[in-house]
């Protein structure tokens, strides 16, 4: 393991690392909210053992992150918690199927996040921490996988024949795609649209679940628009998939439960669609710059500029009822000066 370098002075963190630890800190209280709910209604014995250690996981960092708050003095942030965002009391919303697949893409977005946290870390014992949260959830990750696998219900990326030799572009035309031949499409830009359709689909889920049971008819109006705004990104994506003859995420069929009850607060649940939203914008602003062919870069664009629309209105609706939660941020100057 490497050694802790030594230093004669103590090292503040910097924005970054503050920014890593505070976003963490509510992505793990809201977690464990969710699957305080999952594993009261979950039957299926493996996928019961992936939700606690998802939970296990989930508890054991938000002590750590409050004791890194509390030595920076650093206010901890409120987030989420079981007494407040939860009812305990309500028919289960999801599906067991449904939970694994949230689970794989939590860890999916864990990993991403974990990764990110990693490498803007400047301070051994951030490097640390991140270095060993990566770990953890890179393990679920292959558990949950391993699961999936052994039910049969991993959902995986279309297979293609396989190139008979290395090649090179050679034309101008490898970029087009609005008029005249298109070439047939790439393994990454299969790859990101494959994966960017079953999060949409992931989405399409849970805002159908949240509808059902959101109290406010604002919140519930947000869920049903999110609903409708992703399963016309699923079609979106499964026509250029139909286009080049290649199969679409077909075995997705987890609904919700017909329940109407308040399994959530609106507050938790606008949360989760808010985060949703943040990396799916993400997610196309990366997969636009890895598309070369122009009209696959159109429809990131378009729908990226969507999502942004939805993400805004969602932020405003969280404002307005004092749910938005602030990360701490630099003084403003101005006023400063003005004081």
């Amino acid at each position: 393991m490497q050694s802790k370098p030594q230093t004669d002075h103590k090292i503040e963190l910097n924005s970054a690392e503050v920014a890593n630890l505070w976003t963490s800190y509510m992505s793990n209280t809201g977690a464990i909210c969710l699957f305080e709910n999952f594993l009261s209604t979950v039957e299926d014995r493996e996928i019961r053992s992936i939700l606690e250690l998802a939970m296990l996981l989930s508890k054991e960092q938000v002590p750590k992150l409050t004791s890194f708050f509390k030595e920076e003095k650093l206010p901890v942030p409120d987030g989420f918690s079981v007494e407040k965002d939860v009812n305990k009391e309500t028919p289960r919303l999801f599906t067991d199927d449904f939970y694994i697949f949230f689970i794989q893409n939590f860890c999916e977005q864990k990993m991403d996040a974990y990764s990110y946290a990693l490498s803007t870390s400047a301070r051994f014992d951030m490097s640390e921490y991140f270095t060993e949260c990566l770990h953890e959830i890179s393990t679920l990750y292959n558990k949950t996988s391993t699961v999936l696998l052994s039910k049969g219900i991993f959902i995986r990326s279309p297979y293609i024949p396989a190139p008979k030799k290395v090649e090179y572009v050679e034309k101008q035309n490898y970029l087009a795609g609005w008029f005249g031949h298109r070439r047939p499409i790439n393994v990454i830009e299969i790859t990101g649209i494959y994966y960017n359709m079953i999060r949409n689909q992931l989405g399409r889920t849970l805002c159908m679940g949240y509808s059902q049971v959101a109290k406010s008819k604002k919140v519930r109006d947000y869920f049903i628009r999110g609903r409708d705004i992703a399963d016309k990104h699923v079609e979106e994506f499964a026509s250029v998939l139909s286009s080049e003859f290649l199969p679409s995420a077909s075995t997705w069929d987890t609904l919700p439960t017909s329940s109407t009850e308040a399994t959530f607060s609106d507050k938790i649940m606008m949360y989760n669609i808010t985060i949703l939203n943040g990396i799916g914008v993400g997610n196309y602003g990366r997969n636009l710059g890895t598309s070369p062919r122009r009209d696959l870069g159109l429809l990131y664009t378009k729908l990226m500029s969507e999502i942004a629309l939805f993400a805004e209105d969602g932020a405003n609706i969280m404002i307005d009822n004092a749910w938005l939660e602030q990360p701490p941020q630099t003084p403003d100057r101005d006023q400063l000066a003005h004081e």
